[in-house]
């Protein structure tokens, strides 16, 4: 979303600097941000170039920016605000021109609340929030995820897979994806490595994961589809022909469906068995300035 921001800008001729504020060492933050001069610290054999002055005229993406230590909040804060910083052992002021757009998963609010996060440095970051839904919410991205997917890791793999069959897209539409798109695209990429000529099998690649961490019991096709038509079947009040029926709505022939729906079991005395649950998963936000 953030490179999608700057290559649609008027700064998409400059560069667009990504920084993983969690990923930082803690004594080297304020060095990799803001550069030092030689001689600021020990190991400072030379004056570095820090991340905002790298991405003047452009874009500086603040990844897992709600993991930024405390002390640093302020001096951020500045630079956002002012477009002001000093280098780590510089006595003079430079200015930058800089769009930042800082991203995290965690609630700024409340961590404000906690005092875990400056209230002002939020204000400033939080101009035009983006928040981007979990894979669940747009089951629409779906297949477009899943195509450049299978064409990505088929051309690495050296083999090529020209279509995904309808019925392993409804699967893959059914899952909740508590991983997001990262965990649809570990599960494609395992698909492609298994899967023999030219057709995609996603058997044996897919499993759900819990909020813990801990692995459940790997579902069948079978479960997965049940689920998928049974979720519906219970958006359009169980009618399954019809406009606005459940066939129009899953893209197949009404008679098709009931078939489908005699082979899997379905019937409406199950409503209220199939239920899906869906653990808590990394939700990313963007707030963009």
């Amino acid at each position: 979303m953030a490179r999608a921001v700057h290559n649609l800008s008027s700064r998409r001729s400059k560069a667009l600097v990504k920084v993983n504020c969690a990923a930082l060492p803690a004594g080297l933050i304020e060095s990799e941000l803001f550069g030092h001069e030689k001689g600021a610290f020990t190991g400072a054999i030379a004056r570095k170039t820090g991340r905002f002055e790298l991405a003047h005229g452009g874009t500086l993406f603040l990844d897992e920016s709600g993991d930024l230590r405390l002390e640093l909040q302020p001096k951020l804060l500045r630079v956002v605000q002012e477009g002001e910083f000093e280098r780590v052992g510089a006595s003079h002021t430079s200015t930058v021109d800089v769009r930042v757009i800082a991203a995290t998963n965690r609630d700024l609010e409340r961590a404000v609340r906690e005092e875990r996060f400056r209230a002002d440095l939020y204000y400033r970051l939080n101009v035009f929030p983006i928040r981007l839904p979990p894979l669940r919410e747009r089951t629409e991205d779906t297949p477009i995820l899943v195509r450049y997917l299978v064409l990505k890791y088929g051309t690495q793999l050296g083999k090529r897979i020209p279509t995904v069959s309808h019925e392993t897209m409804q699967v893959l539409q059914a899952c909740p994806w508590p991983g997001n798109v990262r965990e649809l695209e570990n599960v494609i990429e395992r698909a492609v490595l298994l899967s023999e000529g030219a057709e995609f099998d996603v058997r044996g690649s897919l499993t759900t994961t819990v909020g813990s961490g801990r692995e459940m019991s790997v579902r069948t096709l079978e479960d997965m589809q049940r689920e998928h038509i049974v979720m519906a079947l219970e958006r359009t009040g169980w009618r399954v022909s019809g406009e606005r029926g459940a066939a129009e709505l899953l893209g197949m022939k009404p008679t098709t469906l009931e078939a489908r729906m005699k082979k899997l079991g379905i019937k409406r005395t199950e409503r209220s068995q199939h239920i899906v649950t869906l653990a808590t998963c990394w939700e990313p936000s963007g707030l963009a300035r």
